[in-house]
């Protein structure tokens, strides 16, 4: 299993879980992809666990605080998008119609950071590192493999989000289903995609980390035999590969993935 060792900017290079109960989210990823973990003592912060894949680093877990939770916060995973300046980018993405809702801010020495969400409600991270490039797998069984918007107008999102990360797009039909998926693209290739939401949906727009996987429906069943509920069941994306979507025990929402091309 090869180790990266940098992300280029516009990759979503850190999966973060935020959930209710830690140990739960452990027992359940460690169970389900056979991942690892190392508990991180933050002091008055709390933990912060390491997930790791064959002894790299591949996403991350720690507890909600009380004002989350009392809000009815549901636990969450969220994505982190690599970029030369978070300060820049966080600046840029307020000039876009977005919301700074947490930063800059330094995480200690590791990099520096920001919370943001765009014009229609989907919440990202923005990561500029310094010791820490994310995560150390991409693309490789149990890692994260896709990241996808679900978005209600996705014209809006591609205005912000070519102006604000710089990528560029490939809209390509879907077979049988009609209308088209969206291919973000950094320098160095996909950085990940997007669909449109079914009208009506009441679901705000959000992002959707993709863990791959070498069997969807051996993992699946996996998935559900640990608890997990079922919100798209094994199925197949003709010419690319088979998906599922899940929530976990906590409620976070998950997707795994086998691809048959890129």
């Amino acid at each position: 299993m090869p180790t990266v060792t940098a992300h280029a900017p516009g990759t979503f290079s850190w999966p973060e879980l935020s959930t209710t109960d830690p140990a739960a989210a452990k027992k359940f990823y460690t169970g389900l992809f056979g991942w690892q973990f190392k508990d991180n003592d933050m002091g008055d912060q709390g933990v912060y666990t390491i997930f790791t894949c064959e002894g790299k680093d591949c996403a991350a877990v720690f507890k909600q605080d009380a004002a989350q939770v009392k809000s009815g916060m549901p636990p969450y995973w969220a994505s982190y998008i690599t970029v030369e300046s978070a300060d820049a980018t966080a600046a840029k993405a307020k000039s876009l119609g977005g919301t700074v809702l947490l930063g800059p801010f330094d995480a200690m020495d590791y990099g520096r950071m920001a919370v943001i969400t765009d014009p229609q409600g989907a919440t990202f991270c923005i990561w500029q590192p310094k010791k820490n490039i994310g995560i150390q797998v991409h693309g490789e069984p149990n890692s994260l493999g896709w990241t996808q918007l679900n978005a209600k107008d996705t014209g809006v999102a591609k205005q912000f989000y070519t102006s604000l990360i710089g990528w560029k797009t490939q809209d390509d039909p879907i077979p049988g289903q009609g209308g088209s998926y969206t291919t973000w693209l950094k320098s160095d290739g996909p950085a990940g995609g997007m669909m449109a939401m079914p009208p009506g949906e009441q679901m705000p727009s959000h992002w959707l980390p993709y863990f791959s996987v070498t069997n969807v429906d051996s993992t699946a069943q996996k998935a559900t035999s640990l608890g997990a509920k079922t919100f798209v069941p094994p199925m197949d994306i003709p010419g690319t590969g088979r998906f599922a979507v899940f929530a976990d025990p906590q409620g976070a929402t998950f997707a795994i993935v086998t691809f048959s091309k890129m």
